[in-house]
């Protein structure tokens, strides 16, 4: 699976909606999917179990979160709700580095700089609807390890 691929097989009635023209609801919604694949994995473990759904919760709550707050009719509440997807997308970086040991070291550094991108996309978002204004101070990121094309494009999955 990768990026490109996978935005052929999204149905039109979501691809054709104007929340599709965020970037960050793209590819938090190719994350959930990513995930999925990740967390097939941990559930074959009974230690990490509890640990795929909170996975999966956290990923997946990201694009529902920016769905919902694009939907809002004022910056302020729409800023809201781009926090909130911004908060699930530091807590899957979390989730993801404690699953390091069940899918390995390679797909969770390639998850988190995933994580990072959307969580950059998210911070300029959340400025942008406050006007400037955000809780935190500038964050300084490090360049991912990946290329975008390879972020997006060459997806690692645990070996089986």
């Amino acid at each position: 699976m990768n990026f490109s691929g996978w935005q052929d097989q999204v149905p039109s009635s979501i691809r054709e909606d104007t929340l599709w023209d965020v970037e960050a609801y793209r590819l938090s919604l190719f994350a959930s999917d990513v995930c999925w694949q990740d967390i097939r994995k941990l559930h074959e473990n009974a230690h990490t179990r509890s640990l795929a759904d909170q996975l999966y919760r956290a990923v997946g709550s990201i694009s529902s979160n920016i769905a919902e707050g694009y939907s809002r009719g004022t910056g302020k509440d729409r800023a809201r709700f781009y926090e909130y997807a911004l908060g699930s997308a530091r807590e899957s970086r979390d989730w993801y580095y404690k699953s390091r040991f069940v899918i390995g070291e390679d797909v969770v550094a390639h998850r988190l700089d995933f994580m990072t991108q959307i969580i950059r996309l998210l911070l300029v978002m959340v400025s942008d609807q406050r006007g400037g204004e955000i809780r935190e101070p500038d964050s300084k990121y490090r360049a991912s390890e990946y290329s975008e094309t390879d972020l997006f494009e060459e997806i690692p999955f645990a070996s089986k």
